[in-house]
């Protein structure tokens, strides 16, 4: 049976494939590595390394935006394991995830901008009791939109030589040993993706009769 104190928390909707394994409040294991692909193929063995091959009462998996490759990833590993440990599975937002590390020390709020791919990033607002919106902007339409004085992901650097000199710029991809961070509110039962823009493919035309 698995601890019922434990949480195993799965990051895959970035170029990081990201594990932790906490007991209590406490971090007990944790493995993050920058692949750019290939999820699919580390992030069961990965967990399978984790104490007692991960196994947790509670599963927590990122949504996206981002990867949406990674996202399915996670999240279809999220619910795999979830049925066949009898564990209850929350997903959350993947920039929600880089905010609530970048805001850890401070009260002051946060834009997170992450590669949204095509060319666009992903770009919200977070501070530690609210979360905004995700829209996918081009670099011309987020320096239009404007930041706060933070930025933080792994397009924060670029985003803020768009602005000026008065923005600061946090280099951070999604960690997964970062959850605990995660207000409790921002967790949710619907493990429904968030690709933050519409998918590439689109359907065919019905041919005509």
């Amino acid at each position: 049976m698995q601890d019922p104190s434990r949480t195993l928390a799965i990051e895959t909707a970035s170029e990081a494939c990201s594990i932790a394994l906490y007991e209590g409040g406490e971090l007990i294991a944790h493995d993050h590595r920058v692949l750019g692909r290939g999820h699919a193929e580390r992030l069961i063995p990965m967990i399978e390394a984790l104490p007692d091959h991960g196994r947790a009462s509670r599963i927590l998996v990122s949504l996206g935006p981002g990867s949406f490759t990674g996202v399915r990833i996670g999240i279809a590993a999220a619910r795999a394991l979830g049925f066949a440990w009898g564990a209850d599975v929350y997903g959350y937002p993947t920039l929600a995830l880089v905010a609530a590390h970048a805001v850890q020390d401070t009260d002051n709020p946060v834009t997170v901008c992450m590669n949204g791919g095509h060319g666009e990033w992903f770009v919200a607002d977070f501070s530690k009791e609210a979360m905004g919106g995700v829209r996918s902007l081009t670099p011309q339409q987020a320096s239009e939109r404007g930041a706060r004085p933070s930025i933080a992901g792994n397009r924060a650097e670029e985003f803020a030589a768009l602005l000026d000199n008065e923005h600061t710029a946090l280099n951070l991809l999604p960690d997964a040993r970062n959850v605990h961070l995660l207000p409790d509110n921002w967790l949710t039962s619907d493990l429904t993706p968030i690709y933050g823009r519409a998918p590439d493919a689109k359907p065919q035309k019905q041919a005509a009769p």
